[in-house]
């Protein structure tokens, strides 16, 4: 079902009341908001996937339309599918009819009348009106409704009866007037006992206070906001100590003081990190080069968009791949962790402070405006099972005993030096952090042995890093001619696909879940006569990543790319997997 409407005018509140109900209904649903670039007045979609298989990717085809803008109606009307039902509001003109679709005119300004909200508020309940119609009409119940607003006004009862007012009154209306005449109909089941809805952005950022952040800055930017914004909102309640904060939020005056500023913070000692999309990636390029020379432990949080440029701020891509890979002038290489699910945003929220403090080093995260704004159903998140890693920390005692520190000295072969934490009254333990040139020892140094020195310990740092990151997931019989590899919010598209093709082309599949590859990959590529890497972006960034690492292999791997702003869906990723190798 997709609802279109006015960017502005309260929209998504309904369209979320709708939703909620779904899942309270024991439906397994998802919602993905489809809105543009400005505050108010241009047009917005929102698709609502109700599915009894469980799955939650877009599609394609549209099944049910409500219509509540009159710029899109026409344009929206032509993509209903054959048999499909149109409801629409009754003073926008109507498209000529078309055979096989079912019409609903809605009453919505006679319904805003009767129930004579306040003036301030009439735009936003009108939309309710559709809310009751609907309802009524596909069997959604109004218990399960009336909850879903009880959780969008946290309990608060006076706005959720005046929205409840108007989908009564819609709803009883539709149940006299109009005929069902389409087949669409939902009936509960129990398939969302003892799930969540969450977005992305919400998920990861609970995973980051679970793991121990206590500093985090940020500008504002679409589609990362929101992440900066749980953050604020759960840190207050889950991190106090004698009724005093132990964090720090700030809102910067731009990227590059956020991320200074979190640099400055991971030095310090705290799990430190900031939260951003592309054109903030853009901008915080030195400073990521900064905290990779001088191995200071961050995270960045990158909810990709689409570019180059300003581009398309509020549609998804997978754009970022390669530019933070490399992020950086020089040799740089960093760690990027790659969540294809909310449950994953949770876990590498806390997951990546391990990494970037195991590494002394920034570590990207990469989710999308897809995985990062929209809802997804999960399982309940998992408490972290691990202690917190902070990686090769000296204390006074340590250093006591050792009677030796140099800050970057490759003790134990694998790139990675001992570092101390500032508070450390040991007179071994100061250090200076250098983004110049410097030895061992953190002295400055334009010597070309400790210039080459320095540099081939940190790729050895980097190779390192294949053995701290989060393996791959295969599936699949391991043993079909062509293999899939994949990551990110394509996850659930490719699940659907590969239901589609049972039949059709055996295949197995590997999600990966953070850059650099580990010998799991190697594996999978040297094990498959075809390969085909699936992502959102126009380049085939991953697969250029993956040419590089096995170019022996080069031309076993095969590009698959859609890069329009939209979630992928398991039609063309199926149809388009068949045109590639073949049935």
């Amino acid at each position: 079902m997709v609802v279109a409407t006015v960017n502005g005018s309260g929209s998504q509140t309904s369209n979320l009341a709708l939703v909620r109900a779904l899942f309270r209904m024991g439906i397994p649903v998802s919602g993905k908001n489809l809105f543009p670039s400005n505050i108010q007045g241009l047009p917005t979609w929102y698709t609502i996937r109700a599915s009894g298989d469980g799955h939650t990717a877009r599609r394609e085809s549209v099944e049910i339309l409500v219509a509540m803008n009159v710029t899109t109606f026409t344009e929206d009307h032509a993509g209903i599918s054959e048999g499909g039902a149109c409801f629409y509001a009754d003073h926008l003109p109507k498209p000529q009819a078309r055979a096989g679709i079912v019409y609903y005119p809605m009453p919505i300004k006679d319904l805003v009348k009767e129930v004579s909200p306040p003036k301030d508020l009439k735009e936003y309940v009108a939309n309710m009106a559709y809310v009751g119609i609907v309802s009524e009409m596909l069997g959604i119940d109004l218990e399960a409704v009336r909850g879903a607003l009880m959780t969008h006004f946290h309990d608060r009862e006076k706005p959720v009866e005046l929205n409840m007012g108007m989908i009564r009154l819609a709803a009883e209306w539709a149940k006299q007037n109009l005929e069902k005449q389409d087949p669409y109909r939902v009936e509960a089941d129990n398939k969302t006992k003892g799930k969540i809805l969450i977005e992305g952005n919400t998920a990861g950022a609970l995973g980051a206070i679970y793991g121990g952040v206590s500093f985090a800055s940020w500008y504002p930017i679409t589609p990362a906001s929101s992440f900066a914004d749980a953050v604020r909102q759960y840190l207050p309640q889950l991190r106090k100590e004698n009724g005093k904060n132990t964090y720090a939020v700030i809102q910067a005056e731009d990227e590059l003081s956020a991320i200074g500023m979190a640099i400055g913070a991971g030095w310090a000692g705290a799990r430190s990190m900031t939260s951003t999309s592309g054109p903030g990636i853009s901008l915080m390029a030195e400073f990521v080069g900064l905290a990779f020379f001088a191995e200071i432990p961050i995270v960045i949080w990158d909810v990709q968009r689409m570019g180059p440029s300003t581009g398309l701020p509020t549609r998804t891509s997978q754009g970022d791949v390669m530019f933070v890979r490399y992020l950086g002038h020089g040799d740089t290489k960093n760690v990027i962790l790659l969540p294809g699910s909310v449950a994953e945003c949770f876990e590498f929220g806390w997951r990546a402070f391990d990494v970037a403090e195991r590494l002394q080093s920034p570590v990207f995260v990469l989710s999308d405006l897809d995985l990062g704004m929209n809802l997804w159903m999960s399982d309940p998140f998992d408490y972290p099972d691990e202690p917190m890693d902070r990686g090769k920390v000296l204390t006074a005692e340590q250093l006591e005993e050792i009677g030796e520190f140099a800050r970057y000295r490759d003790v134990d072969g694998d790139g990675i030096a001992y570092r101390t934490l500032p508070g450390n009254e040991h007179p071994l333990a100061p250090w200076f952090v250098r983004g110049t040139g410097h030895n061992e020892h953190a002295e400055y140094s334009e010597r070309p042995d400790d210039w080459e020195r320095n540099m081939e310990r940190l790729m050895r740092k980097a190779d390192s890093a294949r053995d701290l990151i989060p393996a791959p997931v295969l599936s699949g019989s391991g043993e079909a001619r062509v293999g899939l590899i994949y990551y990110g919010s394509t996850e659930s598209a490719v699940r659907e696909a590969c239901d589609r093709l049972t039949e059709q082309l055996e295949l197995d599949t590997l999600r990966l879940r953070a850059v650099p590859f580990n010998s799991d990959v190697k594996q999978f590529i040297e094990d498959h006569e075809v390969l085909c890497v699936l992502e959102m972006n126009t380049d085939g960034q991953m697969h250029k990543l993956l040419q590089l690492e096995v170019p022996e292999r080069a031309t076993r791997l095969r590009s698959l790319t859609q890069n329009n702003g939209l979630p992928l869906t398991a039609r063309w990723i199926a149809e388009s997997l068949v045109d590639l190798v073949g049935g």
